[in-house]
């Protein structure tokens, strides 16, 4: 019950205060308003940035291996990317797949793949330098994608190099606006191409992931007489999808060593291909949003700290003013605890008042932000909580000393206080 009066008492005096001195509030609160605004809104974004992410990791595949010719990140022990040292490295190669899946025992599937750019043609709609993607049969399996409307190629379609292509949903809509493309056909660099298939709407992700929307898929034998990639750096991937419940290590180390017997490498030789995991760029990313989130912590951090002066001023003003209250209350029995508590509830009211109306400004900028752009944000139940927490240590911190210096008034002096 005691408790119950202490937050009743602390919400009339924080209302009274506000309908008071309504210019001296809205202006004190106001740096609690910025500072949660400033660090929550970080959090909310690197939340959304990072989820954004790891979805196009995952997307990529946990268990997949891309055999490249140059790694994703510098060797261990190296700060510097020795670009010059992998420029003669041979690229991956059709065949170089094919042996893959022949000889391995963890390998459950595997796709060899590059893209191009080259201008499509239909009818008198046409794209510039439109991505197409040249593969292997495998790729359907490897990265789980869906046909929407069609079908996929037959085997003897991609060994033959049959002019088919299947279609992401994105140049689908800037090609044939509304009409079904199945049984349509393109150009390709003057090229005919029968539309056999739409891959399902995936969405685009921030570092590209499986996303086909806006890739027109061709067999990789009919690229070749497209575009020269023999000897020529195109992107050329190895995807290598391992089998279920495969250790990680077994795996890598089976494709290495294949690796080396397909390029005939010497014991002592070093690789001259690289075998890329999903895990080494999320690695990565973890350091890359452990400073972010360390960066956005300190800028709102100052931002919190200016609000909280604010707020400790608001307290001392209302200490002083309603000293004789205080001398009231202390000579009809109040404890000093209680004084301490009321005052201390006060301040951190109003502190989540402030924090509560920046929550509410990062909810509208969420809403804009979703509206505007394809990058969707979400203010987390989460933050939520970590904003009002936030507004809750600062209103204690910054109504302590005011409310302490409240609690240790003499009744006597207060009463008699001008």
């Amino acid at each position: 019950m005691l408790l119950l009066r202490l937050i009743y008492e602390s919400f009339s005096f924080a209302a009274t205060s506000l309908a008071a001195n309504k210019l001296r509030t809205i202006l004190s609160l106001l740096g609690i308003t910025i500072g949660i605004f400033a660090i929550i809104s970080v959090f909310t974004v690197i939340d959304s940035l990072e989820g954004y992410i790891r979805d196009s990791l995952n997307s990529m595949g946990n268990n997949m291996v891309y055999v490249q010719k140059m790694p994703w990140t510098p060797p261990e022990g190296e700060t510097e990317y020795p670009f010059w040292k992998y420029q003669s490295r041979p690229v991956p190669t059709l065949e170089e797949t094919e042996e893959i899946v022949r000889r391995a025992q963890t390998v459950d599937n595997a796709a060899f793949l590059y893209g191009f750019g080259r201008k499509v043609q239909y009818g008198s709609t046409s794209l510039d330098n439109a991505i197409i993607m040249a593969s292997s049969e495998g790729l359907l399996d490897v990265w789980n994608l869906e046909i929407a409307k069609g079908r996929y190629f037959t085997q003897s379609e991609m060994r033959r190099g049959t002019p088919a292509a299947v279609i992401g949903h994105e140049i689908a809509n800037q090609l044939f606006d509304g009409l079904d493309p199945v049984g349509r056909t393109i150009k390709i660099q003057g090229q005919k191409f029968n539309i056999i298939g739409v891959y399902t709407k995936m969405g685009q992700n921030v570092i590209g992931g499986n996303s086909m929307d806006r890739y027109i898929h061709v067999s990789v034998i009919k690229s070749y007489y497209m575009i020269d990639v023999r000897n020529r750096d195109r992107g050329q991937t190895i995807c290598i999808k391992a089998k279920e419940n495969i250790d990680s290590e077994k795996f890598m180390a089976e494709l290495e060593g294949i690796m080396r017997t397909i390029r005939q490498l010497k014991p002592m030789e070093e690789n001259d291909f690289a075998l890329n995991e999903v895990s080494i760029v999320a690695n990565q990313f973890d350091q890359f949003f452990a400073v972010f989130n360390l960066a956005g912590a300190i800028i709102g951090g100052f931002s919190i700290l200016v609000g909280g002066f604010g707020i400790a001023n608001i307290m001392f003003v209302s200490v002083k003013e309603r000293t004789k209250i205080i001398g009231v209350q202390k000579s009809l029995g109040a404890k000093r605890y209680f004084i301490l508590l009321q005052f201390i509830f006060e301040s951190i009211v109003l502190s989540v008042i402030g924090g509560v109306i920046g929550l509410i400004l990062i909810y509208i900028g969420t809403i804009v932000v979703n509206q505007s752009t394809d990058f969707t944000i979400v203010l987390t139940s989460g933050n939520i909580i970590n904003g009002l927490m936030i507004s809750s240590i600062i209103g204690f911190m910054a109504g302590f000393m005011p409310a302490r210096a409240a609690a240790k008034l003499d009744p006597v002096i207060a009463i008699n206080s001008v």
